[in-house]
């Protein structure tokens, strides 16, 4: 009964499982590296590259290689390849399916039962495009947490008599989130999160590709510009990643840049680097500020580990700028394997309390065996509680009265309240004899809650037949549901004299029917 966590990153994914002596243990992929670059060439219309190989490619095949798509997820968008429109739920099964299928290939299991992990501050829309690719991919995603819980819980294992408040910093490859979060007793309790999802190491590495490509053009001004020629450009997007990594180790670094037939040597200090992209790293330290005021508001006064994970965290300057600012002594969590650890730990003890509470428990019994679990640990597991919180605002458009009629977004739920939530609200119609009624159902956009239009995003909409000849302000009831997983279900109803009309509102840019006919016929596509 093997089950599985993934980290299905924006620059790299990798996926886990629990050993034969209870610790999570991350599969190495057929190249034999721990972490998979979560890039996808389409080399023909019916074989697709993921990974190292389809990385080296984008230099040859620029336009034939996709990569970043965890930043499109829960976009209603799509990319063309060999006149094929693929989703970013498609794209992202892709990599999924390279993850599943190297470890079938190592240890002769199938992968079929897992947990995908997010960043905290995806939002509903992210979260269910993150599921559907995982069905896409032939995957049953057991549940999607996010990655600072999955942290957190390799840490609460390690560590787990110690009841403490920890921040978890998260600086991945294309998202950042900051998490507080409490241990008590073994039980996770998340206080609340913040984050942007269009910052990540991707960012420094495109800070970096913008110094190389200046430098090339100061010292060959007659030349084209490196940046509009597309293999050059994903040449230097290389150079730049492995400039960065380097510059965590050494003090300085060359890098050449070759354009046109000339050459460019860029030497550039680590001290250099981090003037250049000060105002990235700024930017999380001041929402890492705006979470620590949100847990001090919620009573947490008290911060005793910052724990950095995420690849990104590495950089030398980040845990010197936080235990400055902060005054925390920063632990690097095994930054680029601790949330596929901890999804992996947590798919098991889900799936472990799961068939205790179906009555199954002779084969509870049999995965705690085969795990080399203690009777104490199966305890710990069994009472081990995991409470969360919504990442965003969510709500729908209405109107303030039949004489202004501006239109503004009321939010029934609010970023950082407990999960799981279910909250009604009434409203009524407009207009005499409406025979309809249009929910739209908004998502939190920015960094605050707003109720101005332009401030939220609209993620989902139906439909609300009203029955005929009802005057203005006839009373309708809308419920959001917004599950741990930070899954949102919408219920729209009317309840005059007996009568209820439910309205299921679909979430996200795929349907249930579009993911299952993706599924059989991404399934004839061959992934290497």
């Amino acid at each position: 009964m093997a089950v599985y966590g993934i980290d299905l990153g924006t620059t790299y994914s990798c996926i886990a499982s629990i050993n034969q002596v209870g610790r999570a243990e991350v599969h190495r992929n057929r190249e034999g590296v721990d972490t998979t670059p979560s890039v996808v060439f389409f080399e023909t219309a019916d074989n697709v590259v993921v990974g190292q190989m389809a990385k080296d490619s984008a230099v040859i095949y620029p336009d034939l290689v996709i990569s970043r798509i965890k930043r499109d997820m829960g976009q209603e968008v799509t990319r063309t390849l060999h006149d094929h429109a693929y989703t970013p739920e498609e794209i992202s099964a892709f990599v999924l399916r390279k993850l599943a299928e190297d470890v079938q290939v190592a240890t002769g299991d199938t992968v079929k039962d897992v947990v995908v992990t997010v960043p905290a501050y995806f939002g509903a829309a992210e979260r269910d495009a993150t599921r559907k690719a995982g069905q896409i991919a032939g995957l049953n995603v057991i549940d999607i947490i996010s990655e600072p819980i999955a942290a957190a819980i390799t840490y609460g294992v390690l560590n787990p008599s110690e009841d403490c408040h920890i921040l978890v910093y998260d600086l991945g490859g294309g998202t950042f989130d900051t998490t507080v979060i409490t241990l008590r007793g073994g039980d996770i309790e998340v206080v609340c999160t913040d984050g942007d999802h269009n910052l990540g190491g991707a960012d420094w590495d495109d800070v970096l590709v913008e110094h190389l490509a200046e430098s090339f053009r100061r010292e060959h001004p007659d030349v084209g510009d490196p940046l509009d020629a597309s293999a050059t450009e994903q040449d230097l997007r290389k150079i730049a990643e492995d400039l960065k990594k380097t510059l965590s180790s050494r003090v300085k670094h060359s890098a050449r840049v070759m354009h046109e037939g000339r050459v460019t040597t860029v030497e550039l200090t680590r001290e250099g680097f981090e003037a250049l992209t000060r105002d990235l790293l700024d930017r999380t330290v001041a929402i890492t500020q705006r979470t620590l005021e949100t847990a001090r508001s919620k009573g947490v006064t008290r911060f005793d580990h910052l724990v950095l994970v995420g690849g990104s965290s590495n950089m030398p300057v980040v845990a010197e700028t936080l235990q400055r600012e902060l005054g925390l002594t920063p632990r690097l969590q095994d930054p680029d394997l601790a949330v596929a650890k901890g999804a992996a730990l947590y798919a098991f003890e889900e799936t472990y309390r799961r068939l205790l509470t179906s009555g199954d428990r002779a084969k509870a019994e049999a995965m705690a065996l085969e795990a080399g679990l203690s009777t104490t640990q199966q305890r710990q597991i069994e009472g081990r509680t995991i409470k969360t919180v919504a990442s965003r605002a969510f709500g729908i458009i209405t109107t303030d009265g039949r004489q202004t009629r501006r239109r503004y977004v009321a939010h029934l739920v609010h970023a950082n309240d407990a999960l799981p939530a279910a909250i009604s609200e009434g409203f009524v119609t407009l207009d005499d004899n409406q025979d309809t009624v249009l929910i739209q159902v908004m998502e939190q956009a920015g960094s605050m809650e707003s109720e101005e239009l332009d401030d939220n995003n609209k993620i989902g909409e139906g439909e609300l037949r009203i029955p005929p000849g009802k005057p203005a302000g006839f009373p309708i009831e809308v419920t959001f549901a917004l599950d741990t997983s930070g899954l949102l279900h919408v219920t729209a109803r009317e309840n005059e004299r007996g009568q209820q009309l439910d309205l299921d509102i679909q979430i996200g840019g795929m349907s249930e029917e579009e993911v299952a006919a993706s599924q059989a016929s991404m399934s004839q596509i061959n992934v290497s």
